[in-house]
């Protein structure tokens, strides 16, 4: 079993390509590479020319990087590169682009009339840059399934996003942005929203996101669950490291399947009496002092509990052992493992004898 996510942030976690693996940096010059990729991919390269991406050989200007490729190019990756504009990339001629990846640069702003041409593009990667808007630059993309701006300068939504009537998956992840907005017009089509690492306070702007199945809030600023209730497709939450105190407002979230909402001050689980699909329940690093209200939940594997307030293993039977689905718990660093010492494993496994992994480590027959 793997560690709960600790959020969109340090994930991407989770149900996408982690961010962090998408973003290593290449070990020769980028602006060298692609063009010895693209001489490879459509033409024989000798060992001299293999060679020009060595340190002390001079890096190409902006305009020769894309030279080689040919018009119908499909997919583009220029990770650190040392791009700090694309308006010299020539990206206009490449009409039947599908994807752009553009991570680890040094882009702070978006020029309209290179983007506007890459009308079939699906997939727009901008992860680390220095973009603080994007003003009309995406405008055109009407085809756009993904959209990454995480870790830029946003402190907005971009305004233009309701004309993107394809999106499916956005990132902003660890940006500027103080409010959830501009989402109005995406209804039919969202399936993923990531905001983590943000200043963000409250949860709103949601209600016409009715096809959402993710929504990551993670390190922000919310101290209240509210404006989710006509997110009935809804089936990760992850708001974890945030102000809330209380488990409340869903309700009618009736396909949650995960909710991460660990490093919170939450006192008490409750509120979850129509969540029946819940599969994961992390609610580490709270203020919990007892294990309650999950004995209807017939179909938890997970539960993570790790440093609360609980100093009794007493509740494990009536609550979980009928739960033949349970393969997981986490109840390490709360006071009852310290006052059960060596005693405390065996007591867990012997109470929940279903239980493939307990805290880090797998359970052995006893």
């Amino acid at each position: 079993m793997s560690a709960p996510p600790v959020d969109a942030i340090e994930k991407k976690e989770q149900p996408v390509e982690s961010q962090e693996a998408k973003a290593q940096p290449t070990e020769k010059s980028a602006r060298v590479a692609v063009v010895q990729q693209a001489t490879s991919t459509y033409g024989d390269s000798s060992d001299e020319e293999n060679e020009d991406g060595e340190e002390g050989q001079p890096e190409i200007e902006d305009e020769q990087i894309l030279e080689d490729l040919p018009d119908d190019t499909q997919e583009i990756e220029l990770i650190h590169s040392k791009l700090f504009a694309i308006s010299k990339l020539g990206l206009s001629r490449f009409t039947q682009l599908k994807k752009l990846c553009l991570r680890q640069n040094y882009i702070s702003v978006l020029d309209p009339e290179a983007l506007g041409p890459l009308t079939e593009l699906e997939d727009l990667d901008l992860y680390d840059n220095r973009i603080k808007h994007v003003g009309t630059a995406l405008d055109t993309l009407t085809k756009l399934h993904t959209l990454d701006l995480s870790f830029n300068n946003l402190k907005h939504v971009p305004h233009s996003l309701p004309k993107l009537t394809t999106l499916r998956t956005v990132y902003f992840v660890q940006n500027r942005i103080s409010r959830i907005e501009n989402l109005s017009g995406l209804g039919r089509t969202l399936r993923s929203l990531e905001l983590g690492g943000n200043k963000i306070r409250k949860i709103e702007g949601l209600e016409e996101l009715v096809n959402l199945e993710e929504v990551w809030l993670g390190k922000n600023k919310i101290s209240k669950l509210e404006g989710l209730h006509t997110l009935k497709k809804l089936k990760i939450l992850s708001i974890q490291s945030n102000r809330i105190t209380k488990l409340e407002g869903l309700e009618e979230l009736e396909s949650l399947e995960e909710i991460y909402i660990s490093h919170n001050g939450i006192k008490k689980i409750e509120g979850l009496e129509k969540n029946l699909n819940l599969r994961t329940i992390d609610v580490g690093n709270n203020d919990i002092t007892e294990l309650e209200n999950v004995s209807h939940l017939s179909n938890l594997e997970e539960l993570w509990m790790s440093y609360n307030k609980i100093e009794t293993l007493q509740a494990l039977e009536p609550q979980l052992k009928h739960i033949s689905t349970l393969e997981t718990i986490y109840l390490e660093g709360n006071p009852v493992q310290a006052k059960e010492g060596p005693h405390y494993r065996r007591k867990i496994i012997l109470a929940l004898p279903q239980l493939k992994q307990l805290d880090a480590t797998y359970v052995k027959q006893i």
